[in-house]
């Protein structure tokens, strides 16, 4: 019996003994995730040493992992595994715009602000304003929208990465749209930052040649009653970095013009988000 036999013999003896088994969905999905397992030693001739190195590798995101760091999450981020979970269980309409993931930065109780005001409480940076316009799919406001928005300042810190340096929730705030769905946010240029670097992931992606560099971006969260919450990033055009995002959340209906990064005169910008209603057929107002 060969190689190729003996993977299959073991894949059918796993699957015939799970079958009689009380979780079949946990059953299938281990079944089918051994079973690509499998194909891939099958096809490249995965040595011992290469998968005694896998485990190793295994071992060291568990050793790198405690309850402030998540290297398995990283890990999933990085390989695209969790935006694939994202997306396939979003059935969202054509037309909407695209859902990113939250990722660790998002704080729950960020102070709700007036249109035009300021979320930078240091204000320390290079100005911005940027216009928000929520919408339905007909392109009609969506009136009392709640948009929730956080950033990295001009360094490529989060406030809450920064303790020492920034004031409590700088760079974060909740607004709510007018009757034009509208709301200005006064801000500064945020930008973009690295993964943390000095992991087993970030050794991984080393050795892949690929970056662990965000793009320069504003992070959002949208609630409306009658529609779907959209969380999304709206990225800087002009940023170098945006076809090597390591977390995959770039795409072209999410750009804008931030303005130019060595200017110190500030920047106007918009952006429409369209949202999608929460049950089809609904009311969108």
């Amino acid at each position: 019996m060969d190689g190729n036999q003996d993977i299959q013999a073991s894949h059918s003896a796993l699957r015939h003994r799970l079958e009689s088994g009380e979780n079949s969905r946990l059953a299938l999905i281990v079944c089918d995730l051994t079973e690509a397992l499998g194909a891939v030693v099958d096809k490249h001739r995965v040595t011992p040493k290469e998968l005694r190195a896998v485990v190793e590798f295994a071992k060291h995101i568990g050793l790198a992992t405690d309850d402030r760091r998540n290297e398995w999450v990283l890990l999933l981020d990085t390989m695209g595994i969790t935006g694939a979970a994202e997306a396939v269980n979003l059935n969202r309409p054509a037309g909407v715009t695209p859902h990113t993931l939250l990722g660790p930065f998002h704080r729950d109780k960020a102070p709700f602000k007036n249109s035009g005001d300021t979320i930078s409480i240091d204000n320390i940076g290079t100005p911005l304003t940027f216009v928000a316009q929520v919408v339905d799919l007909d392109g009609q406001p969506v009136i009392g929208a709640t948009v929730d928005v956080w950033q990295a300042n001009g360094d490529g810190l989060y406030e809450n990465q920064d303790p020492d340096s920034q004031p409590e929730f700088n760079l974060r705030g909740k607004f709510q749209t007018d009757q034009q769905g509208e709301v200005t946010i006064r801000t500064v240029r945020p930008a973009g930052y690295i993964l943390p670097d000095d992991g087993p992931v970030a050794h991984l992606m080393e050795l892949l040649g690929l970056s662990m560099k965000r793009p320069s971006h504003i992070q959002f969260r949208v609630e409306a009653v009658g529609f779907e919450t959209l969380v999304t990033q709206v990225f800087d055009r002009s940023d170098p970095h945006l076809e090597a995002d390591p977390l995959f959340c770039v795409s072209p209906e999410l750009l804008a013009d931030f303005g130019d990064p060595t200017s110190s005169g500030g920047c106007n910008t918009r952006f429409t988000f369209k949202l999608a209603g929460s049950q089809p057929g609904a009311s969108q107002h």
